[in-house]
């Protein structure tokens, strides 16, 4: 089993044949999937040492280059790769990555950390509100939703948060931007005739137990897991 490591490092795992593979995620389609390279070796140390080269090579950013006029797409990267993706979950870093190589390293990674403004980070979000969805445009709309949006700038304005606390910037641009508003999400709640025919078809299914132990008590999904 593949063991992460620390800070974006990539991951190393022990393969079938007995060689040690090394992978390093080096950026994102236009679906969001991961684009990696790898490394092989006969030895766990060397597999580490390999992929400490490989990812040199390929331009990870090194604290000597930490600097106020860097693109903030490299800065954007830095934070998520060593102050963020080390924190959250492998599924909270799959819609982190999305969000970042996705929509605004591609809008915004080119303007430096220090020239970012507010006014650039606005036009950012009304772009994505209006042409901002790159996949199934043609089925949901070419908007993106206001989830999205403001995760975005949840992402930016962390970021940004942490420039400033290091003195890169003077203050953070992402406060006080203007957000499409949360929006409550109406519950669905099924009729006692639906219940019925949804218990008739998990029990043909072998899920009866489950669903009605869901129904019953109003469990989440990890805790009837657990259970």
């Amino acid at each position: 089993m593949a063991r992460k490591r620390k800070n974006g490092d990539g991951t190393v795992r022990l393969r079938k044949d007995g060689r040690w593979e090394g992978r390093y995620v080096v950026g994102y389609d236009d679906s969001g999937n991961p684009k990696t390279k790898n490394v092989l070796t006969k030895t766990k140390g060397e597999c580490v040492e390999k992929l400490k080269k490989l990812k040199e090579s390929l331009g990870g950013i090194k604290s000597d280059k930490i600097k106020p006029d860097m693109p903030f797409g490299d800065w954007l990267e830095y934070w998520y790769e060593n102050h963020c993706k080390p924190k959250v979950r492998p599924t909270t870093q799959m819609c982190y990555e999305t969000r970042i190589y996705l929509h605004i390293i591609p809008e915004l990674g080119k303007i430096k950390l220090n020239k970012l403004t507010q006014n650039d980070l606005q036009q950012f979000y009304t772009r994505l509100k209006t042409e901002g969805r790159q996949i199934n445009a043609d089925i949901y709309g070419e908007g993106l939703s206001d989830r999205t949006i403001r995760g975005c700038h949840a992402n930016c304005r962390a970021a940004l948060e942490k420039a400033a606390q290091d003195g890169l910037i003077r203050t953070n641009p992402a406060i006080d931007c203007k957000l499409p508003p949360k929006k409550a999400r109406e519950m669905q709640v099924l009729t006692h005739a639906e219940m019925q025919r949804f218990l008739i078809q998990a029990k043909e299914e072998g899920y009866f137990e489950l669903f009605l132990l869901e129904l019953a008590t109003g469990l989440r999904r990890g805790e009837i897991m657990a259970l």
